[in-house]
């Protein structure tokens, strides 16, 4: 794939908002406010800018999970904890995730801020809830929710991309897996399809000329995806035509901090989204 500045900034960006997922302080927070296990958290979290929303909705907007594994969380979670409490934890926690990693940095904090301030949010309905969330009193919150508002608008932009590939979420990934960027072990048990799912998506990739019999990507294929990344890239480009000539002096500041947390073993590489180590 290119290196568009677009995806420059995603690299460099993208495990600051990633410790989210991993630190052990963000599930103690889930569980102490009173949801039941990883899962749970993870969808209360990620969504509770956006209210007590239920399966239906919440599966549309995160696109790449099964369905019946968000309704195993959705709206269970909201009889547990309510969203204002859940996104007050999930701030608090991640805070102090950051905190045993890296030093925050008032420059990059300002100009995370000023980038998603430049995000516009048609058709991104998680991007545009979380660009709703108050900015906490401490630097180290600023910045992780800064880099959650550009992943989150990027990654609404590339639900658009490939719903206009005529690709389902799932589909959408096995493309991700066919192009060598993360494997089946990394996704299947992270976004909860059967076998039989997987099998029949498969299955349909190949009926059209997608991907070859071991699953890889035909010609056809790679050129769909080309196509959707280029459409990602060309999606969150508001954010680095504001920042113009700081893209440098971003990068400059924040490669270091994702460095940082990935070799602390906060953000795993591989992982399920196919952030690589910037």
């Amino acid at each position: 794939m290119s290196t568009s500045p677009a995806r420059r900034l995603w690299a460099a960006v993208e495990p600051l908002h990633a410790v989210v997922y991993f630190a052990p302080e963000t599930a103690s927070a889930a569980k102490d406010v009173g949801l039941r296990g990883y899962w749970m958290g993870y969808f209360a979290g990620r969504l509770a800018p956006l209210g007590p929303v239920g399966p239906a909705a919440a599966t549309s907007v995160l696109f790449g999970f099964a369905p019946a594994m968000v309704a195993r969380a959705l709206p269970d979670a909201w009889s547990f904890a309510s969203p204002r409490d859940v996104l007050a934890t999930r701030l608090e926690a991640v805070e102090a995730a950051l905190s045993r990693v890296v030093e925050p940095d008032a420059e990059l904090v300002s100009l995370l801020e000023r980038a998603a301030g430049a995000c516009r949010f048609d058709g991104r309905p998680l991007a545009a809830a979380w660009s709703a969330v108050p900015r906490p009193p401490g630097a180290l919150g600023r910045l992780w929710l800064a880099a959650t508002v550009l992943r989150e608008h990027r990654g609404d932009g590339h639900v658009l991309a490939a719903v206009h590939a005529g690709l389902t979420g799932l589909e959408t990934t096995l493309t991700h897996i066919g192009d060598g960027v993360i494997g089946r072990a990394d996704v299947q048990p992270h976004r909860g399809w059967s076998d039989a799912e997987w099998t029949e998506a498969l299955a349909s990739l190949r009926s059209r000329g997608l991907l070859d019999g071991d699953g890889r990507l035909t010609a056809e294929g790679a050129a769909v995806r080309r196509r959707i990344e280029e459409d990602t890239d060309r999606l969150a480009q508001a954010p680095v035509a504001e920042l113009g000539a700081d893209l440098d002096r971003v990068l400059e500041l924040a490669v270091p901090l994702s460095r940082a947390a990935i070799d602390a073993g906060v953000v795993p590489v591989p992982n399920p989204m196919g952030v690589p180590r910037p």
